[in-house]
């Protein structure tokens, strides 16, 4: 069997990033993936700025204190003021430009107005309370690199250099499908045999998440032209192939035999448990993930691999999830010869609670957990030791 990093190497290998480009509103960038590097044309602040609230003075003007200036003008965020005079000062406040001539700031705290004049009541420093110009971006300055997913706090960052649109990279077009006579939809009658199909809602909501188009070619019996026909579609549509069921070798799992008739296929299993088969190939070009049909095998292995697959194709250089090293507050005496991923969730002490039941259908663990300990093979875990834990904020996202 191959090791997860392993199989992760040999996927992103065939990873080819999505050449096209196209241009969108920074507010409507968030998520989307950037096709060049943002660099800035401005200081930002572009001009020196107040801290505080106060009144904006000359240093050489207040050598001791107390002492008492005249007030000029009053310069509000937004409204440049004129130099200032020797011997006076400028009502100014928060994110209002420094006047000329001004080099540092008091805060309204430490002096005491009284009419047309203000009070000092300590010595100032030079420069201080004073944001200088380029204090936050120098112009010239690379903000966002090529590559970056874009958060809400990015694409504010670009806002503040003015930029109003931003090159991203085209959404992946994803294509997916699910196999199996027993699959129902919901709102269905549900035969004797048959279950409803969970994984569908899933895998487009996780598609949905990373920013891809998802085409959905819906539910395939098990038949091998019409899962043959699902697959020379989804060639013709997408970047990438995903289906979930049907990569085993019984009678009934037609996945094999018309991804081969159609492309090439490799049959992985993996060391690691929920998850041990996936399939990856390619259909007339495209490449092709096939994951398990149970619901968490299904959901664990397109986080850990179609997940970083899909990122790679967007131009994400780094996609691997951040892990913490926290508290397990369970046992785990009966060690698996996988690797294993068992779903937990953090508990307001600060440790891991365990759900019961870690079996691969039960897709309540999924909804119940937070993340997931990524624990080594042959290994118990003891109430109080450490382990690794993916948190799905890393990796739903």
């Amino acid at each position: 069997m191959l090791s997860v990093e392993e199989a992760l190497a040999r996927l992103l290998a065939q990873a080819r990033r999505i050449a096209d480009a196209e241009v969108v509103s920074t507010l409507a960038a968030h998520g989307r993936v950037l096709a060049q590097p943002v660099v800035s044309a401005l200081d930002v602040p572009p001009m020196d700025n107040s801290q505080m609230d106060g009144y904006a003075v000359r240093c050489a003007d207040v050598t001791a204190a107390p002492t008492t200036l005249r007030v000029t003008q009053r310069i509000a965020a937004g409204h440049p003021g004129q130099p200032l005079a020797p011997g006076s000062a400028a009502r100014i406040f928060t994110g209002a430009p420094v006047p000329e001539g001004a080099d540092a700031i008091v805060m309204q705290e430490a002096s005491t107005a009284a009419g047309d004049r203000v009070t000092i009541n300590e010595v100032p420093r030079p420069g201080a309370w004073i944001r200088r110009a380029g204090f936050d971006v120098r112009r010239g300055a690379t903000i966002l690199p090529a590559g970056r997913r874009l958060q809400p706090q990015d694409c504010g960052l670009a806002a503040s250099i003015g930029v109003a649109q931003l090159p991203v990279v085209r959404r992946p077009r994803v294509a997916v499908f699910f196999t199996g006579d027993e699959l129902v939809m919901p709102g269905e009658p549900l035969p004797p045999g048959r279950i409803y199909n969970s994984n569908r809602f899933v895998l487009r909501g996780l598609l949905e998440r990373l920013g891809c188009e998802a085409i959905d070619l819906g539910i395939v019996p098990d038949d091998f032209e019409r899962t043959r026909a699902a697959f020379v579609e989804a060639a013709g549509r997408a970047d990438l192939i995903v289906t979930s069921g049907g990569v085993s070798v019984g009678e009934e799992d037609h996945v094999k035999p018309a991804v081969q008739a159609e492309g090439s296929l490799d049959l992985w299993q993996i060391a690691m448990k929920p998850g041990k088969p996936l399939a990856f190939g390619e259909v007339r070009g495209v490449p092709f993930i096939g994951l398990p049909g149970n619901p968490v095998s299904s959901f664990v292995t397109f986080l850990l691999f179609a997940r970083p697959f899909i990122l790679r194709l967007q131009g994400v250089a780094e996609a691997a999830p951040k892990a913490l090293s926290l508290r397990a507050d369970f046992d785990w005496p009966k060690p698996d010869r996988r690797r294993e991923f068992l779903r937990v969730r953090l508990n307001d002490a600060g440790g891991l609670e365990l759900f019961t039941n870690q079996n691969s259908a039960v897709l309540t663990s999924t909804s119940w957990a937070d993340g997931l300990v990524d624990h080594p093979a042959g290994e118990t875990i003891s109430r109080g030791q450490t382990v690794r834990y993916l948190p799905f904020a890393e990796l739903l996202g």
